[in-house]
């Protein structure tokens, strides 16, 4: 889809971005207009005039901004600072898990704590731009297949700007997810299927309901908010990388943005050229790019039957499967996966041991972490980076059942080995 913008598009600052390009054939789009996916149906990735970048930027000029992703803006694509739709996104923080790093025998582990965003996840980045860019582009109405998060982003930014919004849910989708969707404002809908039946109504919808297709990397935006999650980490180490970076992958979308703001960054020299190892996760029960990363293969096959208490990576099928798989090779890392009993139990201990509440995706990077350390492929020395992607209060926690009867007298003792 191709369309001329309204006048939203006046400039009130200089703009970056030089054009659109077809991350499969490289083949060149304008900017300024609105777009799906390319012309052989592959994602589209926004380009910049990286040296004028260069120029006109320093990293002191950067210390001075407020915090937040949009003190990139330079990285970012959208030309008039009026359309920006937020909701305050802050710098989201770098918790050590130190007790958890002494007993597994790693040099340091830092969890990126996504679950600070408004919506309570790291969707709100991608959509917060995704949904700015509509509005730059003048779109009035969108749609978007969802496990939970990104539609509850979705509803929260497009209500914002008045912009109608249309979400699809798996149903056993998490019934908090749901029902934040609705709250904030988007007609929302549980569907019989997964994620990629969910993708289908809205593909399918289009020209019927006239609605944008918000799908992962049907457009080219939400990526570039994604991306500002390796910006903000680059910039916390003192533009220095990880030796590791662990993300729990459904769409794929975050990895691929990290490794995009990577190589912009390197490409302006402000980053060494020592890169991090990016570790895609996912659950055993949806496994589809570890699968495709174990047998030497460029694109994944959808799994079937996909099943995981980590909902947000459920996805059978992702469109940008090749560009994940392209990072994992040209940054030397891996695909690995772990089951829903060790999701619970990492769960589990990094909450006893370091105090830190993970969600199930985010348990699912400490899950694989402690596969790869037993496979000697994080040494004691490494400083690793996991990605904690969303709240787990939006997820069902294990019961606690200890009860006090105020009809019976208290035995203190007993409150030594509940």
């Amino acid at each position: 889809m191709r369309k001329q913008v309204n006048s939203n598009l006046s400039t009130d600052r200089p703009t970056f971005t030089s054009h659109l390009e077809c991350s499969e054939t490289g083949e060149h789009y304008p900017a300024d207009f609105l777009h799906g996916l390319s012309e052989v149906g592959k994602p589209l990735l926004v380009r910049y005039d990286l040296n004028n970048i260069k120029l006109k930027l320093t990293k002191s000029a950067l210390k001075n901004r407020p915090n937040g992703m949009w003190r990139y803006r330079e990285f970012l694509p959208l030309r008039n600072t009026s359309n920006i739709v937020s909701l305050g996104e802050p710098t989201t923080p770098l918790i050590s898990l130190s007790n958890c790093a002494r007993e597994l025998g790693v040099g340091q582990i830092l969890v990126k704590d996504e679950s600070r965003l408004p919506t309570g996840s790291f969707k709100a980045r991608g959509l917060s731009l995704a949904v700015s860019m509509a509005k730059e582009l003048g779109v009035s109405r969108m749609a978007i297949p969802t496990n939970g998060n990104a539609g509850a982003a979705l509803a929260a930014y497009a209500t914002r700007c008045g912009i109608e919004s249309f979400v699809f849910c798996p149903e056993d989708t998490p019934d908090v997810n749901v029902r934040e969707i609705s709250l904030q404002g988007a007609k929302v809908w549980k569907v019989n299927g997964l994620i990629n039946d969910c993708g289908k109504i809205v593909a399918d919808g289009k020209s019927q309901m006239n609605w944008f297709d918000t799908s992962t990397l049907k457009e080219p935006y939400r990526i570039e908010g994604k991306k500002t999650m390796g910006l903000e980490l680059a910039e916390q180490l003192g533009w220095r990388l990880p030796d590791a970076i662990f993300y729990p992958t459904g769409g794929g979308t975050g990895l691929i943005g990290m490794w995009k703001a990577f190589s912009e960054l390197m490409d302006i020299g402000w980053l060494d050229s020592r890169k991090p190892k990016m570790v895609c996760v996912q659950a055993s029960g949806c496994a589809p790019i570890v699968k495709a990363w174990n047998e030497g293969a460029d694109r994944a096959q959808p799994w079937s039957s996909a099943k995981t208490i980590a909902s947000g990576i459920r996805v059978p099928v992702a469109l940008g499967d090749f560009l994940v798989l392209r990072a994992l090779r040209e940054s030397d890392g891996y695909a690995i996966s772990a089951p829903d009993e060790e999701i619970v139990s990492a769960q589990i201990e990094v909450s006893n041991r370091d105090g830190f509440l993970m969600g199930p995706e985010g348990a699912t990077t400490f899950a694989a972490l402690r596969r790869a350390v037993f496979e000697g492929r994080v040494g004691n020395n490494d400083q690793v980076v996991l990605f904690n992607c969303g709240t787990a209060l939006k997820y069902e926690m294990p019961e606690v059942k200890n009860f006090i009867d105020l009809t019976k007298s208290i035995n203190y003792a007993e409150f030594l080995s509940s």
